[in-house]
């Protein structure tokens, strides 16, 4: 046979290459290639990952609506298998749930008596690939710390953590040290391929458990100097909610944003690493000088836009200033479930704490101005004698001594005090009556008091109305004068620098002690603003279709809490 090529051969050869080359398909298949590369480089990101679920939704909303011309057009377009394929591969690529399936390795292929190495490409964008390394002190081996849940590392199934990790893009990583290795991912372009002798360690499956948390404190993984790796971090503020997807470390968990379109999980800080953070920044000086403070009592006014300085008893003082000896460190997490709230079901109440001064009385007013329909007040009870000028049950519920004692016995009252040998007191059936009507209960306790409605049948919204620094506090506060005496409203004042410093300490005390049941901080620095903030948060509140509740309120012991976390999802 000739190994020759004749020239009738080759013209042949050519013209169909150049027919090939000429046709209008590869050319339009060129142009397809250059959009998707242009497309790569500018990261689209799907409106939403679930069009086929919506459409069939769509469906079954349209059906019975089938008379009119257009819908029965809509819906034969949806009955098309083209339409319905494409909304199925938008799903696909839109989850990111392309990458294929291998199959399992058959048993007995594994020789046990040698370190079996495989082999794992993933594909490098923007995003981390979702796990950290360190070096083994024993072996020094360089092996995976973490692997992100909803990273690149996690999703692939391939890498765990304890995998000893031997090549990266084919150069040997044995003698390196972890930092050393970080340049070469970042001159990485494209696939990255990892070499890697698997830990073979058992994987506890992370969807098994649900536990979400709402955070008490605000971080930045940018201004902690101790977190392992930044970029493997997750920031959050004071009230988001966090799906905490591991605890095994002691000092560092996993977790991620229960709200947003991003899933991966990233490190956080863990209970125990941030309590002992802020025992440490806390000098034990700032706490005595606290129950000293907190030992005089705070002010409490019971009259709308009024204050009064009548004494709380010598026992509710007691119980104030040993609390506050007992919670040194305060709560960083707590943990929550998710509620949907039925439309028949009445309003939560919404309770406002903050100290005496802060302007509590005036946020009140304003809400109850601005909506009389939706909002509403308890009316306090008291054992002095009923004024002129007053109404019953508008300006206060007047009992008899014998009533007022009785009802502190049964329970019934939420907060009380004495005042010039008169009773005054909070009682549950005010706000029983508010919420009867179908209004919001808007309540103003001492902290102390908190749990006495912080239950599962109040379901309270608790807004901690904060004072601003005390700079600020001079500027806004300068020339506001308040009533220092309820009985004579004629003896008003200047706020003092005295004033203003009470205020911050007790500020700071009843976060310390309290913080873990405030849902909502406001600082009142600009009452208009405050007020601003204030309304548009309880808005949001009650157009939300999924709210997050404290665990206790359905478990009488902190274990129990946590055991509830795996059926969270019938709450929802």
């Amino acid at each position: 046979m000739s190994g020759t090529v004749s020239q009738s051969d080759q013209e042949e050869d050519y013209r169909f290459l150049h027919s090939t080359l000429m046709e209008k398909k590869l050319h339009l298949l060129f142009k397809i290639h250059e959009r998707l590369r242009h497309f790569v480089k500018r990261g689209p990101a799907p409106v939403q990952e679930c069009a086929a679920g919506l459409a069939s939704h769509l469906y079954e909303d349209l059906i019975d609506h089938e008379w009119r011309e257009e819908v029965k057009d809509l819906l034969a377009l949806f009955r098309k298998p083209h339409v319905k394929s494409l909304l199925y591969v938008h799903d696909v690529v839109a989850q990111r749930a392309y990458e294929p399936t291998l199959p399992q390795v058959p048993e007995g292929i594994i020789d046990e008596g040698e370190d079996s190495v495989k082999i794992v490409s993933l594909v490098k964008t923007k995003e981390p690939l979702g796990a950290t390394i360190k070096r083994d002190q024993s072996t020094g081996a360089i092996v995976v710390a973490r692997v992100m849940r909803g990273g690149a590392a996690h999703k692939s199934g391939l890498i765990h953590e304890g995998d000893e990790l031997k090549e990266v893009n084919g150069v040997a990583v044995d003698r390196r040290k972890p930092k050393e290795i970080l340049p070469l991912l970042a001159r990485s372009r494209g696939d990255v391929t990892f070499t890697i002798v698997p830990a073979f360690s058992e994987q506890e499956e992370l969807s098994a458990k649900k536990l979400f948390v709402r955070a008490l404190f605000d971080y930045s993984p940018s201004e902690d100097p101790a977190v392992p790796c930044k970029d493997a971090a997750i920031a959050f503020k004071r009230g988001d909610i966090l799906q905490i997807v591991t605890t095994e470390d002691d000092t560092w968990w996993q977790a991620c944003h229960v709200s947003g379109s991003n899933a991966r999980a990233g490190l956080i800080p863990s209970q125990q690493l941030q309590e002992r953070r802020v025992a440490l920044q806390r000098p034990q000086t700032l706490f005595q000088r606290q129950q000293v403070k907190a030992a005089a009592g705070l002010r409490k006014s019971f009259r709308l836009g009024k204050k009064s300085n009548w004494v709380k008893e010598a026992a509710r003082s007691k119980r104030w200033s040993s609390g506050v000896q007992e919670s040194i460190c305060p709560p960083t997490y707590i943990e929550v479930i998710p509620y949907r709230q039925d439309s028949e079901e009445r309003h939560r109440l919404v309770v406002l704490v903050g100290p005496s001064g802060v302007g509590i009385n005036e946020l009140k007013r304003r809400l109850l101005l601005s909506d009389p329909d939706l909002y509403g007040t308890s009316i306090p009870y008291t054992t002095r004698e009923k004024r002129s000028q007053e109404t019953e049950g508008m300006d206060y519920h007047f009992v008899s001594v014998h009533k007022f004692e009785e009802d502190i016995l049964n329970r019934r009252f939420i907060d009380y005090g004495t005042y010039r040998g008169h009773y005054y007191g909070t009682s549950l059936n005010s706000v029983y009556r508010v919420m009867a009507e179908g209004k919001v209960c808007l309540l103003d306790v001492h902290p102390c008091k908190l749990k006495r409605v912080y239950t599962l049948e109040f379901k309270p919204y608790v807004v901690f109305v904060k004072p601003p620094r005390i700079e600020e506090l001079r500027l806004t506060r300068r020339r506001a004068k308040f009533i220092c005496d309820e009985e004579d409203p004629n003896q008003v004042r200047m706020f003092s620098e005295e004033d203003f410093e009470d205020m911050i300490d007790s500020a700071e005390t009843t976060e310390a002690q309290h913080g873990h049941m405030f849902d909502k901080v406001i600082v009142n620095g600009d009452v208009a603003v405050a007020f601003g903030e204030l309304k548009a948060d309880l808005q949001r509140l009650r157009e939300a279709a999924v709210r997050w509740i404290p665990a206790e309120w359905l478990c009488s012991s902190p274990t129990k809490a946590r055991r509830s976390c795996g059926l969270l999802a019938g709450w929802i």
